[in-house]
């Protein structure tokens, strides 16, 4: 039997297993930095600047795909949460995504701060990453498979049940979309920017990780009395209830009553027949059970179940799904399906598929009205498209993520390139990639457009469009870029982002003092301004131009609880936002090596 020898998770260095699946060899880097970048985020940048390239494109075989987690992970609650960091599929520039799950603990109980996959492996395979133990397999048989079949007969080859994590494609993966996920433990995802299009393209249909290994805790009084004011904090308070009780479909009522949840392809705000998919509805009819990421007291997943009939004689499949708002708001609200167990249904397919949720919604939503404006007939669409009709969604998701022909290859790699393709750039609900689900006015349409990963949690515009009123476009994006670098530095720990409201900087800094992180304790705001200018730059470095981002017409007729869009208002914030990301990118171009320095 091998020996576990246990190991102290707190170290000035970080400690990197790079594999190339090419060679199918791997070696251990040890590289400093640690008080400049802390770890997830800032790490995952810093490697990009190390190991990527940016003067080839992102399915260049030797561009990384990155895993990364922070100097507190597995010490703190909440520190649940991987950074996946790659050149995107959608764009062709540097972004990143994040995940839960047990794949947090499972890497740093593997000893290692990241791992770093370069290469493309000869055939399909699977790569399994431990603490005394990296193997690459062949699994060429799994080829087409979806991502729940596959997680099933992984967790048969690679035992180890709770101290393992499975990361995997499907189909959408396999086939190179610009909007496939990764499969996290079933019920989490590295969802956006097609980071399972990136696995896909270098033949690894999967990760294993093993979280083998074993932590040294911290000793003395002072940092079980601060583990456990963190957790009273989160669980003796009302602060996270909302996240285990109704979770984030909660906001499907409210935003719909607040004229800011997206129909149709945006076509209305508004529905009466909301109620058909309220968070309510889903908790009374369809909630089976919560559960947690490792390390999370607080269970925010919400599973819910399904029954299908499969025979004649009323036998019943039942299944078990995920459900959250952006699930909800996608596959529901969205394309005007308004019965939770429908909604449910879709979900299902797209988990088995391996597409992002939001980003395959959205693209659907636009298929259809393309379809009903005559851009596309049905002849291309192998479908007759329809707003509601949850059937027809299901068979889409199996053409979206086979790209079967020319029109779901176009799709599958973003609506824009569709638009390019077929037109309906107009009602193309593109901010940077397909919409997140809150439709709520100008801030945060400038938000989600130009913000670093196009995602909702770059920053809080919804929220900032919600309490405020006046357009005062310097207050709005001093809020933006506050806020932002807020949570850059969350995303260095890296925290669960539900968590922004107790790990405040003072707290942070607490945390990391406790356990022997001493320097970096003192220095937590000019981390956290260093990293968010880092990644800007970083993304810069591959083609990224704030000046040229659009906002389709679409958004410029939503009307919200505060009247119409203010098209004026929201070119000002695009203009002085460009402006700002621009300036933050110059001030961190220092610290990203020029192409001819990477990979020395």
């Amino acid at each position: 039997m091998t020996r576990v020898v246990p190991f102290s998770p707190v170290r000035d260095h970080f400690r990197i297993l790079v594999a190339d699946l090419a060679s199918g060899r791997s070696r251990v880097e040890r590289l400093p930095g640690r008080d400049e970048v802390a770890g997830g985020s800032g790490l995952a940048a810093l490697l990009f600047g190390r190991y990527g390239r940016v003067d080839q494109p992102w399915d260049h075989p030797d561009q990384p795909l990155i895993f990364a987690v922070g100097p507190l992970t597995g010490l703190f609650p909440l520190m649940s949460k991987t950074v996946a960091a790659f050149r995107s599929p959608y764009h062709d520039q540097y972004s990143e995504t994040h995940a839960g799950g047990r794949s947090a603990l499972c890497l740093a109980f593997t000893g290692y701060d990241a791992l770093v996959i370069t290469g493309r492996a000869p055939h399909l395979s699977c790569l399994c990453v431990g603490s005394q133990r990296v193997e690459q397999r062949d699994v060429r048989w799994m080829a087409g498979w979806d991502a729940l079949t596959a997680g099933k007969h992984l967790r048969k080859m690679f035992p180890g049940s709770g101290h393992r994590s499975i990361l995997r494609i499907g189909l959408a993966g396999e086939k190179g979309s610009a909007m496939a996920c990764i499969n996290v433990d079933t019920y989490r995802h590295f969802g956006r920017m097609g980071g399972g299009g990136v696995m896909g393209h270098k033949n690894l249909k999967a990760v294993v990780l093993l979280g083998d290994g074993v932590f040294e805790a911290p000793g003395g009084k002072e940092y079980a009395k601060l583990f456990q004011h963190v957790h009273s904090r989160l669980t003796d308070t009302d602060m996270m209830r909302k996240y285990h009780d109704l979770g984030t479909a909660g906001n499907v009522a409210a935003l719909n009553e607040l004229k800011s949840l997206p129909w149709r392809n945006l076509q209305q705000t508004t529905d009466p027949d909301v109620g058909g998919i309220s968070g309510e509805t889903f908790a009374e009819k369809n909630l089976l059970r919560n559960m947690a990421c490792a390390g999370c007291p607080v269970g925010c997943i919400h599973i819910g179940y399904v029954r299908q009939k499969f025979h004649e004689d009323h036998r019943y499949f039942y299944r078990q799904v995920s459900y959250d708002y952006e699930l909800i708001f996608a596959l529901g609200s969205m394309l005007g399906v308004t019965d939770a167990a429908q909604s449910l249904l879709i979900m299902d397919r797209v988990e088995k598929t391996g597409l992002d949720a939001m980003s395959a919604g959205v693209a659907l939503a636009w298929a259809v009205e393309a379809l009903e404006k005559g851009l596309v007939s049905q002849e291309q669409t192998l479908l007759p498209l329809r707003f509601g009709d949850a059937d027809g969604f299901e068979q889409a998701l199996d053409l979206l993520a086979g790209r079967v022909n020319e029109f779901w290859s176009a799709l599958a790699m973003g609506v824009p390139v569709a638009v390019e393709r077929y037109g309906g750039g107009d009602f193309a609900c593109v901010l940077g990639q397909e919409m997140a689900g809150y439709a709520t006015g100008e801030v945060f349409f400038t938000s989600q457009s130009m913000g670093f990963r196009h995602a909702h949690l770059d920053a809080g515009g919804y929220a900032w469009d919600q309490k405020h009123e006046e357009k005062d476009v310097d207050a709005a994006l001093d809020f933006l870029v506050t806020d932002e670098r807020k949570r850059v530095l969350l995303c260095c720990m890296v925290s669960c982002l539900f968590a922004r409201g107790i790990y405040n900087d003072e707290l942070i800094s607490d945390c990391l003092d406790c356990v022997g992180y001493s320097t970096l304790a003192g220095k937590v705001d000019e981390v956290g301004h260093h990293v968010q200018s880092l990644r800007w730059a970083t993304r810069f470095a591959t083609g990224y131009d704030p000046a040229r981002v659009s906002i389709p017409k679409r958004f410029t007729e939503v009307v919200t609880w505060k009247g119409p869009l203010d098209v004026e208002y929201l070119r000002a914030l695009q203009k002085e936002y460009a402006r700002r990301i621009s300036a933050m990118a110059a001030a961190g171009a220092e610290f990203v090596p020029a192409a001819e320095e990477q990979g020395e």
